[in-house]
């Protein structure tokens, strides 16, 4: 039987044959999209469906739709304040109107769109990437790739299963001068890293205690519940500061650090670790914030070398000059990348030997949208996977082998600090507790399967 992906994807592919690669300039938001638009035929776009666009989601479908091989066709959110917000902003950008659709599963049963953009809260990122990827749709998937490790593997499984292209937004994988930075490295310029130091700081206020409420008539709370087990609505949750919530969230270890500890995985070049442990917890405020607004996950690869992350959420002094960043050090210096798309090496003396500066403003504190024009480049890696094969900056495995490092520190910080690693896998040995954690319980008829 043919694969359902196999003839949109031959078709995409022979419209993209005859068209002229785009320059940087041609696909950097802001960007002169709506020129491009007029020359661009309406068959070699890719046709796509943006899932959960309140805040970062909403950042996405602006820049999808600013791409001019690209339409947003579908906006799928459970609030209808933040999906007619979306719709507004995508025809500004892409002079067509997008339609919503606020149920994921019969939005997945339309056949005339491509590919799932999956922003919605973290609870929602796999289950929502296996049914796109069983509906024959290629998914671009928002950090991190699971609320628990057992859902990242069903999603490396689906895509294997399926053959869709699955790409994390691991957006910095994309970056010019960060990819730069990873091959000099590699290359030996601070001869051989064996340690690499990771951190996020912020000053996030005090969510306070909630108090349970009726439902907002513009929130669909049962949709937005999907495969998580019910609870009552609770007036400090939505929008946002599930992130602090156990059975939703995921703390900021991967709502941040996510993102620094896959580049310290990609510079240090290892995989599965063989210890983790981690310290912390909730320190600054007494109220309903239940993840750790302060860790220090340290994961151990052997002989290979060692990656550590801080994690600050209401301490915003930086770190090595920056509020966000991984510094690697080796055998002759040391090598930093922080926030934006730049990067210094010092030699054993701390001396500065080399700077390459950020040639796009970043802020690294912008909870949506700190980097647009960069992260384009990283959806038109998305669009080359799915137009010609070209392999991925973030592809689906490597997100979810990165997802799991920190997802092991948040297991760690809630069983007592240490697991010991099957470092061929990723698995947690000799510890019944901790391997509780490792998936979790599904709201009847939600289980996600492939």
């Amino acid at each position: 039987m043919k694969n359902p992906l196999d003839s949109r994807r031959d078709f995409i592919k022979k419209a993209a044959i005859g068209t002229a690669a785009f320059s940087l300039g041609g696909v950097l938001p802001a960007f002169s999209a709506k020129s491009y638009r007029n020359i661009v035929g309406a068959n070699e776009r890719v046709r796509v469906a943006m899932m959960g666009v309140n805040a970062r989601g909403l950042a996405l479908a602006t820049n999808f739709s600013a791409q001019s091989n690209c339409e947003v066709v579908y906006v799928c959110d459970v609030d209808g304040r933040a999906a007619a917000k979306c719709v507004e902003r995508v025809e500004r950008n892409q002079n067509r109107k997008p339609n919503t659709e606020p149920d994921i599963r019969k939005l997945l049963e339309r056949s005339d769109f491509d590919a799932l953009v999956v922003a919605a809260p973290d609870h929602w990122h796999a289950p929502a990437a296996i049914l796109a990827s069983k509906a024959g749709k290629h998914v671009y998937l928002e950090k991190p790739a699971s609320h628990n490790p057992h859902e990242g593997e069903l999603v490396v499984a689906a895509q294997k299963k399926y053959g869709n292209v699955i790409q994390m937004g691991n957006q910095r994988r994309s970056w010019p001068n960060v990819v730069q930075a990873i091959n000099e490295l590699h290359g030996g310029i601070i001869g051989k890293p064996y340690f690499a130091k990771t951190w996020y700081t912020n000053n996030r206020a005090s969510i306070g205690v909630g108090k349970q409420t009726a439902v907002p008539e513009w929130l669909d709370y049962e949709l937005w519940q999907g495969p998580a087990p019910r609870r009552p609505f609770q007036d400090n949750v939505i929008h946002y500061n599930w992130h602090w919530f156990w059975h939703w969230g995921t703390g900021e270890a991967l709502n941040n650090g996510t993102h620094m500890v896959d580049i310290a995985r990609w510079g240090l070049q290892v995989d599965y670790p063989t210890k983790v442990t981690s310290a912390g917890g909730r320190y600054r405020y007494q109220d309903d914030w239940e993840t750790p607004d302060t860790q220090v996950i340290s994961l151990e690869f052997g002989d290979a070398g060692t990656i550590t992350w801080e994690g600050r959420s209401c301490a915003p002094n930086p770190i090595e000059g920056s509020s966000v960043g991984v510094m690697f050090y080796g055998e002759k210096g040391a090598l930093q990348i922080d926030g934006g798309n730049s990067y210094k090496v010092f030699d054993l003396k701390n001396k500065l030997l080399k700077e390459v500066k950020n040639d796009v403003t970043i802020d690294a504190r912008n909870l949506t949208n700190p980097s647009q024009a960069l992260d384009a480049i990283h959806i038109q890696n998305f669009f080359d996977g799915i137009k010609s094969g070209s392999k991925l900056n973030a592809d689906i495995l490597s997100g979810h082998i990165s997802t799991l490092l920190v997802q092991l520190g948040n297991i760690a910080q809630r069983t007592g600090g240490m697991l010991d690693i099957d470092p061929s896998n990723g698995h947690i040995l000799n510890n019944r507790e901790a391997r509780k954690l490792w998936s979790r319980e599904y709201e009847k008829g939600w289980k996600p399967t492939i």
